[in-house]
């Protein structure tokens, strides 16, 4: 049976709109890695105006006054650009929480997601907004950073509920737990670099895998995990110190250790499933890619196109996870069988009172099938 024009064009732009979440964080993390924050240094336009051209006398003040400083035509139009794809993500969102909400019924799952993903994307705003208001402060920047990667989680799970995918054993349905808790620890993984990156602490250990040749350097962690604080001060006003630089890039370095041995055990267990051998290896083949790129950013001082790939890769790990979550639930949700014998094993026809009751159980046998087998394309 063919799928309705606007089921089509729903699945469409949930894919489009998630491909579109991956690249604003990526691009957002160029942003913030070129120092391009305050390209722009007020909001949502620059100097008032819609763009760097309109801009472009208060631009070229701001470059004579200081020209090493955040102002320039390269940052204004790296920040400018990046808004811009915001904004477009926003209207997105904004058209598929409508089309959620409005075909509920056909789509046959509730709207609560799109519309809460609707809210989110608004506060995401809010706080990039927020972001050139307060100067960087690094408490709201790790949030933006934070809450974009909660926003494409978001997208993930619209994405994956729209797609086919091969069968979950019911015997798998036990590692929900895990995957839940392993999604929360690379929730917890993202804010401490996004803490790292914010507070310019990404060399603050020189050697691994110790860190100023020790394992466990001199470090001022209250300083450094002190929230309510300007960029590179304390809440005194005084410089930020070593120690509280060290002391955050510690405990993001030795996290990883934890957040590596929960995510791979449970990606290599699951590698061979049939309908979460996709993810987990995805998951696998980041973990790998993740410990290349940060150990590169330490041993090359902080390279711009390896820092912004361990971003992308971060992203690419909370996609996985998020995946891997969605098909646990959704199968958990219905309560549907996937174990091997009992998927494949009809109900005999001497326990069927009535032909239409056979009907009915042939029919939820089939969408069953539909649903959860697509072939040798959907376990990815």
């Amino acid at each position: 049976m063919a799928m309705p024009k606007f089921e089509q064009r729903y699945r469409k732009l949930v894919f489009l709109t998630w491909f579109l979440t991956l690249d604003l964080i990526m691009f957002g993390a160029f942003v913030r890695l070129t120092d391009s924050g305050l390209g722009c240094p007020d909001w949502p336009g620059c100097y008032g105006q819609f763009s760097p051209v309109g801009a472009a006398t208060h631009i070229r003040e701001a470059f004579a006054a200081m020209p090493h400083g955040p102002v320039s035509f390269p940052k204004a139009w790296i920040e400018m650009v990046h808004r811009y794809v915001g904004a477009l993500l926003g209207m997105l969102i904004i058209v598929i929480s409508w089309m959620a909400w409005r075909h509920r019924k056909a789509l046959g799952h509730s709207p609560a997601l799109a519309i809460a993903t609707f809210a989110a994307v608004c506060l995401q705003g809010a706080f990039g907004a927020w972001t050139v208001t307060m100067k960087l402060m690094p408490l709201i920047v790790t949030t933006h950073l934070l809450g974009g990667m909660i926003l494409l989680a978001m997208m993930t799970w619209l994405a994956a509920r729209e797609k086919r995918h091969a069968p979950i054993i019911s015997t798998e349905l036990r590692w929900k737990p895990w995957a839940v808790g392993g999604l929360l620890l690379l929730f917890i993984q993202v804010a401490l670099g996004g803490w790292v990156s914010t507070n310019y602490a990404a060399l603050a250990c020189m050697d691994f895998p110790t860190c100023h040749g020790s394992w466990l350097p001199p470090m001022d962690l209250a300083s450094g995990f002190s929230l309510i604080r300007g960029l590179g001060e304390l809440p005194s006003g005084e410089v930020i110190s070593q120690d509280a630089l060290t002391g955050i890039h510690w405990v993001h370095r030795n996290f990883a250790v934890l957040v590596f041995i929960w995510l791979g055990a449970l990606a290599w267990r699951l590698r061979q499933s049939p309908g979460l051998g996709g993810p987990s290896r995805l998951i696998l083949a980041l973990l790998v890619a993740q410990l290349f790129t940060g150990l590169t950013t330490i041993f090359f001082e902080w390279p711009l196109l390896i820092a912004v790939l361990h971003n992308g890769g971060a992203a690419g790990l909370v996609l996985a996870c998020t995946t891997m979550c969605a098909r646990l639930y959704d199968v958990s949700k219905q309560g549907v069988p996937h174990d091997h014998s009992q998927h494949a094993t009809a109900k005999p026809a001497a326990a069927i009172s009535r032909p239409d009751e056979a009907a009915g159980h042939a029919a939820g046998r089939v969408l069953c099938r539909d649903r959860h087998v697509p072939g040798s394309t959907g376990a990815t």
